[in-house]
């Protein structure tokens, strides 16, 4: 059976779109965004905690939660710093010792005190950047 001329070449106007122009939406929902995953292997008694401390929240949530919440509140904390006074004392006795024995014996007492309260405190250009010194106030 042939077919007149004006009939085929108006044949694809005449028919429906296919069903395959629809693209597919397979496997799991989109989160929001593509980001960096990653991951942490931990003990199982590190995951014990972790699942005991989940257990204890209101909304028990899952293990990755749990993690993420965790990790958010480590890093809201702020680590107290272990200054121990007892030990900046006896660093500071150690360092004058270390300055007696090397100082200069013929010099008047006046100038020797001078000279360790310099070599104490440190030089003035980096008594700013020093970190077990507190900072002046503006």
């Amino acid at each position: 059976m042939l077919l007149p001329l004006g009939l085929l070449l108006g044949y694809p106007e005449l028919m429906a779109k296919s069903i395959q122009d629809i693209p597919n939406k397979r496997g799991r929902p989109s989160t929001g965004g593509r980001r960096d995953g990653v991951l942490v292997r931990f003990e199982d008694d590190r995951l014990g905690q972790i699942d005991n401390w989940a257990k204890q929240q209101n909304d028990a949530p899952s293990r990755p939660e749990a993690i993420r919440r965790l990790v958010e509140l480590g890093l809201t904390v702020e680590a107290p710093r272990h200054e121990s006074t007892t030990q900046k004392a006896r660093a500071k006795e150690m360092a004058a010792g270390a300055i007696d024995k090397l100082t200069d014996s013929a010099a008047p007492s006046e100038e020797q005190a001078s000279r360790k309260r310099r070599l104490l405190k440190g030089p003035e250009e980096f008594r700013g950047s020093r970190v077990d010194t507190p900072k002046a106030k503006p």
